[in-house]
């Protein structure tokens, strides 16, 4: 089935939250149930620089980094067939972004508490912003400054707490329809 949103001009869904929040597990399984395309801004970033973002960081810093995923949020939202998009954790921190979002999409939050977040994050090596002495310090400052950012731009907001990745497809869409009926836009099936 395919699901849009008739006379709003948005077609995407754009998944947005912390970093470690599910984004990129959680939005395959639901653009599979939704019958649209998914794509990973992160996993794009890599795909076009031919790098890893650990060596983008490293050789351009997070601006430069910044920089391409902007361009490669814009370039997949312009996109005519509907699409669930994964966002990187800090793709919220440049106003064009959020305005790309909201004039293209639905913005769902994958809501994680700080604790939470430090508990799936305490082991993790491949994230640049997370290679500190003091990783619980540095998800706890990143959290209480995006944490008010997500919530201010999303439609959504969705606990992301480690549910079954079938039953969150499921009340995501549950959430999706609600929202469609509260904004007076009718969702509509396609086979």
């Amino acid at each position: 089935k395919f699901m849009s949103f008739d006379g709003s001009g948005k077609k995407h869904f754009f998944l947005i939250g912390p970093m470690g929040a599910g984004k990129t597990t959680l939005g395959k399984h639901l653009a599979k149930a939704l019958n649209i395309c998914f794509f990973d801004v992160d996993n794009e970033v890599v795909k076009t620089a031919g790098a890893d973002i650990q060596w983008i960081f490293d050789v351009e810093g997070e601006s430069g980094f910044r920089t391409r995923e902007s361009k490669l949020l814009e370039k997949i939202s312009q996109n005519q067939s509907p699409a669930l998009i994964a966002t990187g954790g800090g793709v919220i921190l440049s106003e064009k972004n959020c305005e790309i979002m909201k004039t293209t999409g639905t913005v769902i939050y994958l809501y994680v508490s700080e604790s939470c977040l430090f508990e799936r994050l305490k082991r993790d090596k491949k994230r640049p912003l997370l290679q500190t002495s003091d990783r619980k310090d540095t998800i706890s400052k990143i959290f209480k400054i995006r944490d008010p950012l997500y919530k201010q731009l999303a439609d959504i907001t969705y606990m992301s707490n480690g549910l079954l990745i079938k039953r969150s497809v499921s009340d995501l869409i549950k959430k999706i329809e609600e929202f469609a009926q509260l904004k007076n836009i009718a969702p509509h099936v396609q086979a």
